[in-house]
């Protein structure tokens, strides 16, 4: 019996002051790649952080290909480590005190002990030779580009062959060159990849590149029809 890739319906509630914000979202689909597009402060972060276990809902499910990673009913709470989720942040969270085969190789690691700068790992050496990054190996994140950042950072998330990539606003920081650049690259790899991915965003140009099935987040909501596939959205902006 196959089941949906992402199937989830949490709710949240989140109070700051005299400011009051809910999260009830509800997503079910079987499509490799989801973006989810909105504006800053729609609740697409925190939709990320609770899929990942960074934060916690107040109630409801989520699941991945039929595993459980938190069900309130049942006091399923999968830790980010058992959840096996690859992370990219929307700043990379690359450690600058250590070097890219360090932070690539810290992927597979348990606990906080840091990697050797010369870490030896079969699955570091094929993505370093996969993103072309094994000249910059022994480099400082600070020393690299903005390009060379954001694979080592997709190293890390892939190197532990992680159940789904969930990627937060992975190219709102650079200039549209290297965007346009990066965009095409990531969204290459992706096609060589089985893996799911879900990705945020507030630029539709990341629909464009990135979705087979498309939702909007308003208010701490998923609205459309309730999917758009990226032909039918297309048709829509044409």
């Amino acid at each position: 019996m196959s089941h949906p890739r992402f199937d989830l319906h949490i709710r949240q509630q989140l109070r700051t002051g005299e400011r009051h914000f809910e999260l009830n979202a509800r997503l079910q689909t079987d499509c490799q790649r989801v973006v989810i597009h909105g504006p800053s402060g729609a609740g697409k972060s925190l939709l990320l952080k609770a899929i990942a276990g960074i934060s916690t809902p107040d109630a409801g499910f989520i699941r991945l290909d039929g595993l459980s990673l938190f069900d309130s009913d049942s006091g399923i709470r999968l830790s980010p480590q058992q959840r096996q989720l690859g992370y990219l942040f929307q700043d990379y969270a690359l450690f600058p005190h250590l070097n890219v085969r360090q932070n690539i190789g810290f992927g597979l690691r348990q606990g906080w002990r840091n990697p050797g700068r010369r870490h030896a790992s079969t699955d570091v050496d094929y993505w370093l030779e996969a993103f072309g990054l094994q000249q910059q190996a022994c480099q400082l994140p600070a020393t690299l580009s903005g390009g060379q950042r954001q694979r080592t950072a997709l190293a890390r998330a892939l190197v532990a062959r992680p159940r789904a990539l969930l990627l937060d606003e992975p190219f709102s920081a650079m200039d549209p060159a290297l965007r346009s650049q990066l965009r095409t690259e990531l969204s290459t790899l992706l096609q060589t990849l089985s893996i799911p991915m879900l990705l945020i965003t507030h630029d539709m140009e990341d629909v464009h590149h990135f979705a087979q099935q498309a939702l909007c987040m308003q208010g701490g909501q998923l609205c459309g029809s309730p999917v758009a596939t990226l032909p039918d959205l297309q048709a829509s902006l044409a």
